[in-house]
This record gives C-alpha cells, structure tokens and sequence, in this order.
C-alpha cells in the first residue's frame, strides 16, 4: 500500500498545484492580509506542489521532495488558517469544513513522512 499511496500522493499534489493556476482567484482570497504578492505567492506554491509531486515519484529524489511537501504543507498553513476565518465571518455554511481541515495538515505531514525518512 505504501506503494501505491506515494502515487496517490504525487497526483494529488501535482493536481492541487495546477489548480493554482486554473483558480487562482480562489487562492489569492485565502491569503493571509499580512503576506505580500498573493497571485505571485499562488502561482510559486503552485509550482511548488507541480514539481513536488513529480519529484516524489521517483525513488531518487522522493526523500527531497517529502521534506519539500512537508516545508510546503507548513508554509501554507497560514492561508488554511485565514481562509477559516474568512468563513466564519461570512457565516459561511461549510466553516467546519475550514475547522476541520486544520488538523488534516497533520495528517498530511504524517503521510508526507512516511516517504521523509526512507
């Protein structure tokens, strides 16, 4: 399964990344007001996750980019924080969803370390 799940991984990221791209109106409204250049900031972590989830596909570089992953999943967590609160002061009818995402960065730097320390 371990196997399989870094493909996982790696599509997800890399899908996750060209979003930025495809939205990225989406992404500039989560950034945090105290964070300079929103749409540059998008379209660097955009390339960030693109290039992170194909790294991590193969054996060579995976340990790099898992660490990447992780340093990345940190870096945006801001925006995941931001984005909570956003909702909450719309009275957002999915605000749980925003709560709850919080800890599943957690869960994805677990997963991410999985493939960390190898």
């Amino acid at each position: 399964m371990k196997g399989t799940a870094v493909y996982i991984m790696a599509a997800l990221y890399t899908a996750a990344g060209l979003y930025h791209f495809i939205r990225p109106k989406f992404y500039t409204r989560i950034m945090p007001p105290w964070m300079p250049y929103h749409l540059q900031l998008v379209y660097i972590s955009g390339i960030a996750e693109i290039i992170l989830g194909i790294l991590v596909c193969f054996s060579t570089t995976r340990v790099f980019a898992a660490w990447g992953i992780i340093a990345l999943l940190i870096a945006v967590f801001p925006a995941n924080v931001q984005m909570m609160l956003n909702y909450q002061q719309q009275h957002h009818p999915y605000t749980w969803v925003t709560i709850l995402r919080l800890p599943l960065q957690l869960v994805l730097i677990w997963w991410a370390s999985r493939y960390a320390f190898q």
